[in-house]
């Protein structure tokens, strides 16, 4: 680290009491010897060497942040997240996917040629306004920004960024209001609004609480029991393939209620077109591929934009998969089982989303007692 000493005649014990001012050796940067004086005491002799030593000791360092800072700071948003998914081996093949069309159609286009030492709180929060103002889905909303987030701290963590680009903004989240349900005479005409391919989506997803991908893949064969549908697969949205079901592995199904209305529809529609394989749902122009997701939302967009159906203001495609979880708490299933049968990660999402439907239960509660202390 250094030395300390004094030139006078005084032995070294004699130094404490001794007049002459310290001086202290040490070697700079650039490995010459060098040295400096007038320290009145020892104490901050050492102080001073002290100092240096954790200068030279975080020199490098700092040289090394500089160098990364300089790396990924001009790094394109594409090519660093790039980077960043090589290192995230704990997802599973669905969430992979998940995540690849996340960035593809929400991320990447918005963000993919920002340069990374250019985002700050300002730029995040209007990511989340473009996707408002595209009328993007709450739920991926909420997943996007996850991801971006997920990102940029680990930019952060590699000094990208001098203050949290985070700080202050507003997340997405699911508002009840927003996820808005139709009323059984909206749903009505809505599922006759489209094509018989959209009546069956629509069905399958307010009957039997499906997503879009999940319907668009409905087979035949699925149907277990008169009752009973099992959900296997889904049409991916990134790759236009069949994968596995969202927060489920490969091999994983569901089983939902299948009620008498929608397997009539199933078969009905069965019959009149037949099925690939037991897929009732396959692109026009080739049946050997999957139904594709744009074809349900152009029919959509087309819907509403002709203004001949009583469709609520706010409504999205999803709102029909709103209409399932809505009918089954309103009739009293437990919140367990909707979230079971809707593939919700966790009972918090469904009731982070759904508790507004829960029908109030302490008066409930509080009947139900009296009667058993009466009796």
């Amino acid at each position: 680290m250094g030395t300390f000493f004094k030139h006078c005649e005084h032995p070294e014990s004699r130094w404490s009491k001794c007049p002459h001012e310290y001086k202290i050796r040490y070697r700079n940067a650039a490995g010459k010897q060098t040295e400096e004086a007038g320290f009145e005491t020892q104490d901050r002799a050492i102080a001073r060497l002290t100092e240096i030593y954790n200068e030279k000791k975080a020199a490098p360092r700092s040289q090394a942040k500089a160098e990364r800072i300089q790396k990924y700071g001009t790094m394109l948003f594409e090519e660093y997240t790039e980077e960043w998914k090589v290192g995230q081996r704990h997802l599973a093949v669905s969430s992979v996917r998940h995540l690849d069309s996340l960035l593809e159609h929400h991320l990447y286009p918005a963000l993919g040629s920002r340069r990374m030492n250019s985002f700050d709180h300002k730029v995040v929060d209007g990511f989340i306004r473009t996707m408002e103002r595209a009328r993007t889905g709450v739920a991926t909303q909420a997943n996007a920004f996850d991801k971006l987030r997920a990102i940029l701290l680990d930019a952060q963590r590699l000094g990208i960024f001098t203050d949290n680009p985070l700080a202050g903004v507003k997340p997405p989240q699911y508002d009840p209001a927003r996820a808005v349900i139709p009323s059984l005479e909206q749903l009505r005409a809505i599922r006759t609004a489209g094509d018989d391919a959209f009546m069956l989506i629509v069905d399958l997803m307010s009957g039997c609480g499906m997503r879009n991908g999940e319907a668009a893949a409905v087979n035949l064969n699925n149907i277990v029991a008169d009752d009973v549908y099992r959900i296997t697969e889904q049409v991916v949205l990134s790759t236009r393939q069949y994968g596995p079901l969202k927060h489920r592995k490969v091999g994983e199904y569901r089983d939902v209620p299948l009620p008498a209305r929608i397997r009539e529809t199933v078969e009905w529609y069965a019959g009149k077109y037949g099925t690939v394989d037991g897929y009732l749902l396959r692109q026009q122009n080739d049946t050997r591929r999957p139904y594709p997701h744009w074809r349900m939302d152009n029919q959509w967009r087309r819907i509403r934009a002709s203004g001949k159906v009583d469709i609520p203001e706010g409504m999205v495609l999803y709102g029909n998969r709103h209409f399932y979880a809505s009918n089954c708490l309103s009739n009293g299933i437990p919140i367990t089982d909707v979230a079971e049968w809707m593939g919700h990660k966790s009972v918090d999402v469904t009731f982070k989303i759904y508790r507004h439907l829960l029908p109030g239960s302490i008066g409930k509660a509080a009947q139900v007692l009296d009667m058993a202390l009466a009796a």
